[in-house]
């Protein structure tokens, strides 16, 4: 229970919903026992009075007791009637207490869950796959809501009905309640085995049909490489042996559980034969009456779901606590980028970097070493150097997805871990190497920074990027349907949407982070041509392997190695003879953007 103490400050948020709950099962209860008590009064009212019926067979009021004794029945047994509804009346208002409050409380935490998630800096997610996040958020919160919900409703209505059961049978006869619970602790004890034995045969069978599913997916996504490699029957022959495991798992699944009601009805029956065989001899005994013995078969019967659900409720329980032990790992888990300071000055694009080094934590990999550069505000640079060099990772430093280990970033002459962290980012135009675009529309893939953003300035955007011509050469234009991870586009158009996603919000800083990878010369030197006059006046990041992307650049600085090896314009740089002498070199030292 260490573990879903998490949980109790939702429930005293929600305690109107536990406590009205918690009076609707003591009503509801009452109910439920008072028919017992019902039955037994009409077992020993009819019974005695057809003793009394019967001697006066013979007498003209024989007919006149029949009538009286008839309408009595008839009143029992609308009175018990009327009991059944009520408590049906109130178990559903159980129902729209605790269940709603369960869900209500799943609300919450998926929430608190979700909100978290988006707090946890690019290491968090480095360090975790997409499949354990969203099974945390989707089945452990189930299960945790399984002890909210059905545990507690379950653990409540036992609380309450069996010390109530309990005494008025010891109240009518010792002997005869000691019997007739004998079995029920057993099916309790059984209960919680076979349940744990369902539990997890069925943890079993969901990851197994993880399994396929992850298969199926990957066949659906890589099917033109499957079809280029005629690997079709290879990959069915796969998918048969993984749907074989499945079908094995649930065929065992499916024996368990047809143990369980048999145990269940077994014991029941158990149970009410002794109620029967040790009632006889006390009526034998003078000690209680046959309708006794009608009313302990009906409070046996009351107490069979109570004390199976108490194995359920263990197993239920010990399952959530596991869940919420998953959760909290990551709720535990803090973002160590914070703003120190929650400063929001005029950023106009003056950046400092001094002395940055930086090695990811999950890999160890030093990507940064000792780095210093400047860039004042209206400037341009470009970061040009082979994979691996460290280039994505200043980006990722600016936008503060990540600390540096020492070393300073200045923006306005400000350390950036002291400007409030949205205030930062809000004002960087960041376009990354790998592009992804949601299953939207194009024009709601462009406007997402700002949903309300006027049509024109999707358009120039748009056209910023030399995209608008495709666009609109699609038969929806700006409202065609993008598939999953922007699939319907091609490479180039991707980036190109991803470019016009940045510049749409007019960003005092922009980062270009090779998105023109994907792209043909021709298209790049277009798009450059295009954007110079987007960035003039702005301060501008252009990372790329390409060396004719530098040439928008006032200032060029060669990563090697996590170092800076080269820094200068490009006249500098080329007459020096080095690394970004050879990279020219190298690549299409004629194509240059006209001016």
């Amino acid at each position: 229970m260490k573990e879903l103490a998490h949980i109790n400050k939702y429930f005293v948020k929600y305690k109107k919903y536990l406590l009205l709950g918690l009076l609707f099962t003591i009503i509801s209860n009452v109910f439920a026992i008072a028919p017992a008590q019902i039955v037994r009064f009409s077992f020993d009212y009819i019974k005695y009075n057809i003793f009394l019926y019967n001697n006066l067979s013979s007498s003209t009021l024989s007919d006149s007791f029949y009538g009286i004794l008839m309408k009595n029945i008839l009143f029992l047994g609308a009175l018990i009637l009327i009991m059944a509804l009520l408590r049906g009346f109130f178990l559903f208002l159980i129902r729209q207490t605790i269940i709603v409050m369960s869900r209500l409380i799943e609300y919450d935490l998926k929430n608190e869950i979700f909100a978290h998630y988006q707090k946890l800096p690019l290491s968090f997610y480095r360090q975790n796959n997409t499949g354990d996040l969203m099974a945390r958020i989707s089945e452990d919160v189930s299960r945790v809501r399984m002890y909210i919900g059905p545990a507690v409703m379950y653990g409540i209505n036992l609380i309450v009905l069996f010390p109530m059961v309990i005494y008025i049978m010891f109240s009518v006869n010792t002997t005869l309640t000691l019997y007739s619970l004998i079995p029920l602790p057993i099916l309790s004890i059984s209960i919680y085995y076979v349940n744990n034995l369902i539990n997890k045969r069925s943890e079993e069978i969901q990851k197994s049909l993880s399994g396929l599913s992850t298969f199926v997916q990957e066949s659906f996504s890589g099917i033109r490489v499957l079809k280029s490699f005629v690997r079709e029957y290879d990959n069915w022959m796969s998918f048969k042996t993984a749907s074989d495991d499945y079908k094995d798992k649930s065929l065992k699944l499916a024996f368990v559980n047809a143990l369980f009601f048999p145990l269940v009805m077994g014991l029941v029956g158990l149970s009410v034969i002794l109620t029967v065989y040790i009632g006889g001899i006390e009526v034998i005994n003078g000690s209680i009456t046959t309708g006794n013995i009608a009313e302990f078969i009906l409070y046996v019967n009351m107490l069979t779901w109570p004390v199976t659900s108490l194995g359920w409720v263990t197993s239920i329980v010990q399952r959530a606590a596991a869940s919420q032990k998953r959760i909290n790992e990551f709720l535990n888990n803090d973002s160590e980028v914070k703003s120190l300071d929650q400063l929001e000055p005029e950023i106009k694009g003056n950046i400092a970097f001094e002395n940055v080094s930086f090695t990811y934590p999950d890999s160890g990999i030093q990507a940064l070493k000792n780095i210093s550069f400047e860039i004042k505000s209206g400037e341009s640079l470009a970061v040009i150097g082979t994979t691996g060099s460290g280039k994505s990772t200043l980006a990722n430093l600016l936008c503060r997805l990540y600390d540096p280990q020492s070393g300073k970033i200045s923006i306005e002459g400000i350390d950036s871990r002291y400007i409030n962290l949205s205030h930062l980012r809000k004002n960087i135009g960041y376009v990354p190497q790998d592009v992804f675009l949601f299953s939207e529309t194009i024009q709601q893939n462009i406007s997402f920074s700002d949903p309300n953003l006027p049509m024109e300035a999707i358009e120039k955007a748009a056209k910023d990027a030399d995209l608008l011509d495709n666009i609109m050469n699609f038969p929806n234009g700006f409202d065609t349907k993008l598939g999953e991870r922007g699939v319907t586009l091609s490479g180039g158009q991707k980036q190109r949407v991803s470019i016009a996603r940045a510049l749409v919000q007019n960003p005092n800083i922009l980062i270009l982070d090779d998105c023109l990878s994907a792209v043909d010369t021709k298209t790049e030197n277009l798009i450059l041509n295009s954007l110079k006059k987007y960035v003039a006046g702005r301060t501008s990041i252009i990372i790329s392997h390409r060396v004719s992307s530098a040439q928008l650049a006032d200032k060029i600085i060669v990563l090697d190695d996590g170092q800076i090896s080269e820094m200068g314009t490009q006249q500098e740089l080329l007459s020096l003879k080095g690394e970004f002498y050879r990279l020219y070199n190298q690549q299409l030292k004629d194509t240059e953007v006209s001016s």
